[in-house]
C-alpha cells in the first residue's frame, strides 16, 4: 500500500512539472523542460545543499558528481514518472488465481 502511495506522489509531482512545460512553452512559444534540481531547489534549497554535503562527506565524493548531478538535470516529468509507475505496478494487488477443481464424472 505505501509503494502505492509514493508512486501517485511521484506520478503527480510528474503531471505537474509536464503541466509547469507546457504552461511555459505556450506562454513564451519556446521549449524549455524543467529538470528535477530546479523543482528540488525551488521546493527545498537547504534540503538540496544538505543531501550534496551528505553524499559527498559521508559516502562517496565521487557518488555525487556523476550520478546524482546527472539525475539532477534530467527531465523532472521523467525522472518522478518512471520510478512513479513502477511503484505504482510494483505495489498493484494481485488478482488471486483460483484453482478449478473439476469433477470426475463416472
Amino acid at each position: 500500500m505505501i509503494t502505492r502511495i509514493i508512486g501517485l506522489v511521484l506520478i503527480i509531482g510528474a503531471l505537474v512539472a509536464a503541466g509547469v512545460e507546457i504552461s511555459g512553452w505556450a506562454s513564451s512559444g519556446a521549449y524549455k523542460f524543467v529538470t528535477l534540481g530546479e523543482v528540488w531547489y525551488a521546493t527545498h534549497r537547504a534540503s538540496l545543499n544538505t543531501a550534496q554535503a551528505v553524499v559527498q562527506r559521508y559516502l562517496t565524493p565521487w557518488l555525487w558528481d556523476p550520478a546524482v548531478l546527472w539525475l539532477l538535470v534530467k527531465p523532472a516529468w521523467a525522472t518522478l514518472g518512471v520510478p512513479g509507475i513502477l511503484l505504482l505496478w510494483l505495489g498493484w494487488p494481485r488478482k488471486k488465481r483460483r484453482r478449478r477443481r473439476f469433477r470426475r464424472t463416472r
